[in-house]
């Protein structure tokens, strides 16, 4: 069994070291830079009478300054991608010890309403989000807050052998994670699509070859005006018709450039993360099919989207003076790039949708296979078809230390239900919480925090945080209400986990008993399974009248005067209540 720490800081190590020797690199490329510009600045100076010396030193000093300058891009990329690798490494040194709270909460993702999310804080402060979150494009974010938050619960061993895969690739999730975070993004990705499959051409045909006839007599003429065969001002005449004739697209070239600006850095990103999944090898059908879905019959994708990149990188040099001027007045630049873009757009418009959806893919399940590296003691769920929902040993929340964690053994099968009792502070919500993030996560394909964990794939729906809402005019008690008749609508045509906190909290305890008692009448006859949490031992009697209702408690302890908790899943019903001691022992009452 491998030992992430122990991993993490091995690779947090490397990555220093190999920070350090490219800073120095870095530092010997700035001063060769110079040491070279001195050499060409002397040089003219004691050749300025030579004018061939001078000629000479001038084209060596450009060719070796280009040459130093693309050498000390590589060495700047390099240096940039491994202090990425490095932060990404201490990371998750960080989180494994317990500090997560500088990471993505998600809050854009929380939603009251939804089936279970916001009551087991799947999303926000300390959520499992936050801690398992690891995306670093948009739409992987978004692909893996759909994920988690879907209640799908087909294909569970699918899932399972792809995030397995996964977790067993940490270098190559690394890498790409790095490759990913490289570039800042600010547009989404789903706004370019749109305005990809909504593209109609504005270019006429024949600029597939005017730019290039135009740029061939540019290079003829000046040649030509070089040696005084014709004179100078025919090049300048020559000049102004070029800049003429990009001046007359130059609205349908800003339009153009004005979304091809914001899809540059985009396509930067993704053709490198798309050659990481396209040279990677796989075993495991979900992956498999994923990567395939980027192979196309010609050239790979990587290369397609490179070469649209590099376009949009091309045209944007129209910012540049030299570019702007010279480059359209001679080469008709603007027109070039501007009919490539066009061309690429009409020819792949139909495959960029899927190709980012891979990539959202693969970002999104590397965090699911980062949180499976992470905790090598999980266990993946064994799928059942048997009676038993849940049948698991140790069961315990992923959120706490292993040093507080108590953990239980819990078994409950198909249309049983357990009504949970206990005092205040026991452990009755995060034992809740615990079952509910089990459910998730082993829908999810992920392994959960147990020694042993057997279930039958089963939808979940909680009912644990209902709030009043000033905004819609209603009250607790009506949003409790609208929650439940939410769940029982669902639990018609679906077979769900339920799991509720406290039925009917809004009303007097003599109607609340009532209504609770029918309530969980009802979800009996409907072949539900779950778990209900209580203080109302009425309620407990209805184990008596239906063979489904099993009653459980987490009990507290008053010893030497000091109230104690053990969280312990126990049979039966609880008898000792703590919140008059906690009065007096606050001094409250």
């Amino acid at each position: 069994m491998h030992n992430p720490i122990k991993f993490y800081t091995t690779q947090k190590q490397y990555f220093e070291k190999r920070v350090k020797e490219l800073k120095h690199k870095l530092a010997i490329s700035s001063s060769i830079r110079f040491f070279v510009f001195l050499i060409a600045v002397f040089g003219i100076y004691f050749f300025f009478d030579t004018t061939r010396i001078v000629i000479f030193i001038i084209i060596s000093w450009i060719i070796l300054f280009l040459f130093l300058i693309l050498r000390h891009g590589k060495l700047q990329y390099e240096l940039d991608f491994n202090k990425k690798l490095l932060q990404i490494n201490s990371t998750e040194i960080a989180v494994l010890t317990g500090d997560y709270t500088l990471l993505n909460e998600g809050k854009e993702f929380i939603d009251t309403s939804h089936f279970y999310s916001y009551d087991i804080d799947l999303f926000g402060k300390g959520s499992f989000f936050q801690y398992s979150n690891r995306t670093v494009t948009s739409e992987g974010k978004k692909e893996f807050a759909a994920y988690i938050s879907q209640n799908d619960i087909s294909n569970v061993e699918e899932k399972q052998d792809g995030i397995k895969e996964l977790s067993e690739k940490p270098k190559w999730r690394q890498q790409f994670s790095a490759l990913g975070s490289m570039v800042k993004v600010e547009y989404s990705a789903k706004k370019l699509i749109d305005w990809i499959h909504n593209y109609k051409s504005v270019f006429p045909k024949y600029l597939a070859i005017l730019p290039t006839v135009f740029s061939v007599t540019s290079i003829i003429l000046i040649v030509v005006s070089g040696f005084q065969i014709i004179s100078s001002q025919i090049v300048l005449f020559w000049f102004f018709i070029g800049l003429g004739i990009s001046g007359l697209f130059l609205k349908k070239v800003n339009t153009l450039y004005k979304y091809a600006n914001k899809a540059k850095d985009t396509f930067k990103q993704y053709y490198k993360l798309l050659n990481k999944i396209e040279n990677a090898t796989f075993t495991s059908k979900i992956l498999i099919v994923k990567q395939q879905q980027i192979k196309t019959e010609t050239e790979k994708a990587s290369k397609i989207v490179a070469k649209f990149s590099k376009i949009l990188d091309a045209l944007d040099q129209r910012n540049n003076l030299i570019v702007g001027v010279l480059g359209n007045g001679f080469l008709l630049w603007d027109l070039q790039q501007a009919y490539k873009i066009e061309q690429w757009v009409i020819n792949y418009k139909d495959k960029v949708e899927n190709w980012f959806e891979v990539i959202a893919f693969f970002d999104a399940q590397n965090s699911l296979a980062n949180f499976t590296f992470n905790h090598p003691t999980y266990v993946f769920p064994e799928i059942k078809t048997s009676k038993n929902v849940i049948e698991a040993k140790k069961l315990g929340h992923f959120l706490l230390n292993d040093s507080v964690r108590i953990s239980n053994d819990f078994k409950i099968d198909k249309h049983q239900f357990f009504i949970i009792t206990g005092a205040n502070m026991a452990g009755k919500s995060t034992f809740l919480r615990t079952v509910s993030m089990a459910i998730v996560m082993a829908n999810c394909g992920l392994p959960v925090c147990a020694e042993n964990f057997k279930y039958y794939p089963i939808k979940l729906i909680t009912s644990m945080r209902t709030t009043d809402s000033l905004v819609d005019d209603e009250s607790y008690f009506f949003s409790e209400l609208k929650r439940l008749k939410f769940i029982v609508d669902e639990i018609v045509n679906n077979e769900y986990f339920i799991i509720l906190d406290e039925i009917l909290k809004g009303t007097n305890s003599t109607d609340k008993a009532i209504g609770s008692k029918k309530f969980i009448q009802k979800l009996v006859t409907s072949n539900s399974t779950g778990i209900i949490a209580t203080h109302d031992l009425s309620l407990c009697e209805i184990e008596k009248e239906l063979p489904e209702i099993k009653n459980y408690y987490f009990d507290a302890e008053i010893i030497n005067d000091e109230l104690y908790f053990d969280y312990k899943l126990k049979d039966g019903i609880c008898k000792n209540m703590n919140a008059s001691f906690l009065l007096a022992k606050m001094k409250i009452v």
